[in-house]
């Protein structure tokens, strides 16, 4: 089971991650090219859509996962683990292309989703804390809010 959801979320990071590399010429063109207030504008608009979207996946995530809780262990738990899985990934592929505030919390929310996933694998009972989840998610919404 851990190697199979380590492989859908490699697999998941992979392909939102993948650009295509530009060439030497393209590399040399984009060198060239100054930023522009235009560019600025499209990244922060970027970054606006990407909070929101984050936001929502967070919000969706929270409920998905309240419900898989009600199921009990050990379905429960597998379910939960896979749940915080796919928040994770949801996650990565949304914080793309965002500043570099946004970014970091985002990864830190993704890594803290991703730290439960692994709890609920491992054999034992009970809710685990979501208070470092807790503390990533409000630390995104700030860094969403600047």
């Amino acid at each position: 089971m851990q190697r199979t959801k380590l492989a859908l979320i490699t697999a998941v990071l992979a392909i939102a991650g993948c650009d295509p590399q530009p060439g030497p010429a393209a590399s040399a063109t984009s060198a060239a090219a100054a930023p522009t207030s235009a560019a600025a504008a499209t990244a922060d608009a970027a970054t606006a859509k990407a909070c929101t979207a984050l936001q929502k996946d967070i919000k969706d995530n929270a409920a998905l996962v309240a419900k898989d809780q009600k199921i009990g262990p050990p379905a429960g738990h597998i379910a939960v683990s896979a749940q915080w899985s796919a928040g994770a990934a949801a996650i990565s592929e949304h914080s793309i292309g965002v500043n570099e505030a946004v970014a970091a919390a985002a990864t830190k929310v993704q890594q803290t989703m991703a730290d439960l996933s692994d709890e609920y694998n491992k054999p034992g009972n009970g809710k685990h804390s979501t208070a470092k989840l807790d503390a990533a998610v409000k630390e995104l919404t700030a860094a969403c809010s600047r």
